[in-house]
Parts: structure tokens; C-alpha cells; sequence
């Protein structure tokens, strides 16, 4: 909608038919909200694009909220969009929307609040000044720290502005306003609820009910026209601080977010998120088993009873590890001259500091080491897709060839063909890239990954083995041939001392 086109004075928004006093006199935002979602779900259009797998889950219990005309609160651990949700709720909001001009609280020209609007619709009447808002101008959102003050949110009186326009200290005209008021006509978010202080809660709720407040002992009516949305970590209520009682009773509907149900969501988020899209260090060719293995990551992750779960594992973690992946792949092919750039197995280990630093240890992980619990989560990862991408294939005569003595000695900068060369040694190896999706006339950077990865995958399940100093190699254990067990718990623990290990063992038994 252009600007030009839009009345500028209160006459001539009157005689508008698109913004007559009829629609827009008495229209909340929860109303505006409720009547474009209805013309949305009605058309059948996408409510929140590139949001994936909360399709059967939460998108339709914000869509119950908004129908419902409720404010709500959005409950989940780290990394699980709850920002980016309330965020696209701006395109349920209309796209420009008429203000008194100067207002600092945007008031409707039809049903003004603040005693400034009052006094100029009095004073000018049909000439009243009009500005307009666009939709994103209609979202204001705050980080709940426990610095905030009531000040910071509802206003505090201004003595100078008293001083300078010779008024008492009790008109409404001194107060400075604060967030919530100048979200007038907006949606308002507060994000991690949990963090603002009681008193400051308080004065939400207030706000949310009676329509006033009490700023520095005067009581100010404000009527605000708002949609407040939270957001919060469940587990934070007890570790930084709670939401109070009379607010929670405020808060119309309660909704719980996830992490990805299944691999194929978690995928399509991390590749419409990380940064995959470069070119100039080279073309980059991401081969499907690595997207599912650094996904598989986060998953593994969640499930590993080492890994706290009140903090959870964030999906940024999938986000930044598949970008670290590739800039290591970048850095590999820049330093051998080669212009296509394939990720491999080798790389996922390289983006271990993508990794540490996104996941929260529980005992056994402090014990262990945070590097340590990282590698063998990937390994975890890499057996999993490789199970199922390579269930059906016959790999017994690439374990024989190393059982008999074979060794496969790979360089993390190893170019494509020297590493095509020595996968090439491994008896039927290179035959099993077709399980793989790739055929014989594939790249050699596309070949040398997908081999790197079916021995890992080897190794991941303890096929075969692999050391620093010889590479690949046949498994020593006597029971190495039928064992494709993926790394157990108990395998992660054996080196902890034996009597916390006994110890660990009996409280699991018996719990």
C-alpha cells in the first residue's frame, strides 16, 4: 500500500472507505488479527513459511490462541523458534494502519488514549494530522533482564517536560511513556519471562486487566490496545526465576514447542537456515548422507544420557556444525587447487568447536571430557546413517581385506584423487557408492566422500577399526565379525574407575 495514497488528515480518513470509522472505530489488534487469520486459513495460504514440522503440533494452537484472541505464552527449550514464530505473526497484522500524528502511543484517531491525542483531535478536529504504521512497526519485543524497571516498561514521570510546559506533576502530559505503552496497537513480545523481576510482572498484569497504572503514585488510566505473546525455557522457572501466578492466570493459552520429530524436518530446517549457498572458494556439492549425519548429530545428542536435558540441544547446533563442515571442506579444496568442494566425514570432526560449545554435560559427561562425548556422538550419528542407507549392501568382503592385514592410512587434506586412491585398494568398496545414490561417472570428490563414509561407517558400527598412526585397519576383538553394535554407554565408561563404573551400573539396574 503506498504511502500517497493514504489520507493524512482525519476528514479525509473518514470519507475513506477502506479505513472508515465503521471497520476501524472499535477494531482491536486481537480483532485484526483474528479477522486476516480467517481470510488466511479460508484461502488455505501458508501461515508461517519456512517453519517446519510444527505443521500438526503448535501451528495450530497458535491459530486456536489467535481465533481465541488470547495473549499467549510460547513454552521450550533453546533453539526451537519460538522468536522467529511471534515474529511472523506481524504478517497477520494489516498492512498499514492509521495513527493521530506525534502520538507517542500511536493513538487510533477513532478512540484516542493519551491525553496529548484528546487535546489535538479537540483542537483540530477534521484536521487532525494522520501518520501511518506499517505492519513490522507494529512489533516491538523486549529481552526480560532482572535489571528492568517499571520505568522501562510502563514510563516514569518527567519533571523537566513538567517544568518546561509549567503543568502539575499529576497530569498525565509529564509522563514519559515506556515500552508497553508506545506498543500501543502492536503486538508486544517478551522474550525469556522468566528473567523480569516480580514487581515488574506485576505491572503487566495490571495493565493486561484494569487498563491503569500507578507511575511514581499517580494513577494514569491506559487502556492499551495490545497483544502481549511470552516466550520462556520451562526449565528456567526454578534455576533464574518464575512467572508469577496472577499472570500465568492472564495468559490465555499456554503453548509447548519442540525440537524436529523426525531427521527429514530437522534437515530442512538446518539447510534453509545455515549458510550452504557459496561459491567463491569453489562450487559446493553436499552429498545427502552428510546433511542426515550432521542432523543425526543433534538427535544422537538429545538421547545421549550424558547430554543434561533441562538445557536441551539447540537446533543451532545442527545450523553451525553443517557450516563449519563446509568451511573445512573450503579450506581443503583452496589448499589443493580444486574447484569443487565436497564435505566429508573427516570434516564433521573438524567442526568439533561447533559442537562442544552447544551441548551441557551431565556427570558422566564431565568424567568423560567434552571433546571426547562429541566424537563419540558422531560416531553414534555416522552408524545410524549408515544403517540405513546401507543396510542391504554385502560390505563382508571389504572387512575381510582388512582382516587379512589391509590398512587405509586418510589425511584430513588429502585431495579427491589421492584419497580415491587409497579407498581404491579396499576391496569392493567403491561398488557400494551406488547404495549411496551415486553412480560410476560421479566426480572423484563425490566417490572419494561417500567411500571415506562407508568406512566410518564400518568403524561406527566396530567392524573395522581405526587408530592415528595406521588409519583403518582390521578389528582386533575376537568378535569383531558379528558385532555391528553402534558404541554403547557403557562402552563411553570404560575408562572411568571401575568402582564408579559398578556403581553407575547397579543405580541403573535397579532404577
Amino acid at each position: 500500500m503506498n504511502t500517497w495514497d493514504l489520507p493524512h488528515t482525519l476528514g479525509a480518513l473518514r470519507r475513506d472507505e477502506r479505513f472508515s470509522e465503521a471497520r476501524l472505530g472499535q477494531r482491536s489488534i486481537k480483532d485484526e488479527l483474528r479477522a486476516n487469520l480467517i481470510a488466511r486459513l479460508r484461502t488455505g495460504e501458508n501461515l508461517f513459511p519456512g517453519v517446519h514440522g510444527y505443521e500438526d503440533t503448535v501451528i495450530p494452537q497458535i491459530v486456536n490462541a489467535v481465533l481465541s484472541r488470547h495473549n499467549f505464552i510460547l513454552l521450550g527449550l533453546r533453539g526451537q523458534a519460538k522468536t522467529k514464530l511471534i515474529r511472523m505473526l506481524t504478517t497477520l497484522l494489516d498492512p498499514a494502519a492509521p495513527y493521530v500524528a506525534g502520538s507517542e502511543i500511536r493513538d487510533n484517531p477513532y478512540a484516542p488514549v493519551s491525553r496529548y491525542a484528546k487535546n489535538l483531535l479537540e483542537d483540530h478536529g477534521e484536521e487532525t494530522p494522520i501518520a501511518w504504521l506499517t505492519a513490522e512497526q507494529r512489533y516491538v519485543e523486549k529481552l526480560a533482564t532482572p535489571d528492568v524497571t517499571v520505568a522501562d516498561m510502563i514510563g516514569d514521570i518527567d519533571p523537566i517536560k513538567a517544568a518546561r510546559q509549567g503543568i502539575n506533576l499529576a497530569d498525565e502530559l509529564t509522563v514519559h511513556y515506556g515500552l508497553l505503552p508506545r506498543a500501543n496497537r502492536s503486538i508486544f513480545a517478551i522474550n525469556e519471562l522468566p528473567d523480569l523481576a516480580g514487581r515488574i510482572q506485576v505491572s503487566l498484569f495490571n495493565i493486561m486487566q484494569e487498563g491503569d497504572v500507578q507511575i511514581k503514585g499517580y494513577p494514569v488510566r491506559l487502556p492499551l490496545d495490545v497483544l502481549l505473546v511470552f516466550t520462556a525455557n520451562p526449565e528456567d522457572y526454578t534455576a533464574r526465576g518464575k512467572i508469577i501466578t496472577p499472570l500465568k492466570d492472564r495468559i490465555g493459552s499456554e503453548i509447548r514447542t519442540h525440537y524436529p520429530l523426525t531427521v527429514e524436518h530437522g534437515v530442512a530446517i538446518t539447510m534453509q537456515e545455515a549458510w550452504s549457498k557459496r561459491s567463491d572458494a569453489g562450487a559446493v556439492c553436499l552429498p545427502p548422507f552428510m546433511t542426515q549425519v550432521v542432523e543425526q548429530i543433534a538427535f544422537v545428542a538429545r538421547e545421549d544420557r550424558r547430554v543434561d536435558k533441562r538445557s536441551g540441544v539447540s537446533q543451532r547446533m545442527a545450523i553451525t556444525t553443517l557450516e563449519n563442515v563446509i568451511s573445512n571442506a573450503e579450506r581443503r579444496a583452496l589448499v589443493n587447487g580444486e574447484s569443487t568442494v565436497v564435505p566429508r566425514v573427516s570434516d564433521v570432526y573438524a567442526a568439533l568447536p561447533a559442537i562442544t560449545g552447544k551441548i551441557e554435560l551431565e556427570y558422566e559427561g564431565e568424567l568423560k571430557g567434552g571433546d571426547a562425548v562429541a566424537r563419540e556422538i558422531i560416531r553414534n550419528a555416522i552408524g545410524r546413517v549408515f544403517k540405513g542407507c546401507l543396510e542391504e549392501a554385502n560390505l563382508s568382503a571389504c572387512v575381510k581385506w582388512f582382516d587379512r592385514g589391509g590398512t587405509v592410512k586418510i589425511e584430513e587434506t588429502m585431495d579427491s584423487a589421492a584419497l580415491l586412491g587409497q579407498l581404491q585398494q579396499v576391496e569392493g568398496l567403491l561398488e557400494k557408492v551406488r547404495h549411496l545414490g551415486l553412480g560410476a561417472n560421479e566426480p572423484d570428490a563425490l566417490r572419494a566422500s561417500a567411500g571415506e563414509f562407508i568406512l566410518e561407517g564400518l568403524h561406527a558400527l566396530r567392524r573395522i577399526s581405526r587408530d592415528e598412526e595406521v588409519g583403518f585397519r582390521g578389528e582386533s576383538r575376537g568378535d569383531a565379525k558379528t558385532d555391528s553394535r553402534p558404541v554403547s554407554f557403557d562402552d563411553e565408561l570404560s575408562d572411568i574407575d571401575p568402582s564408579e563404573l559398578r556403581r553407575k551400573r547397579d543405580k541403573r539396574k535397579y532404577n
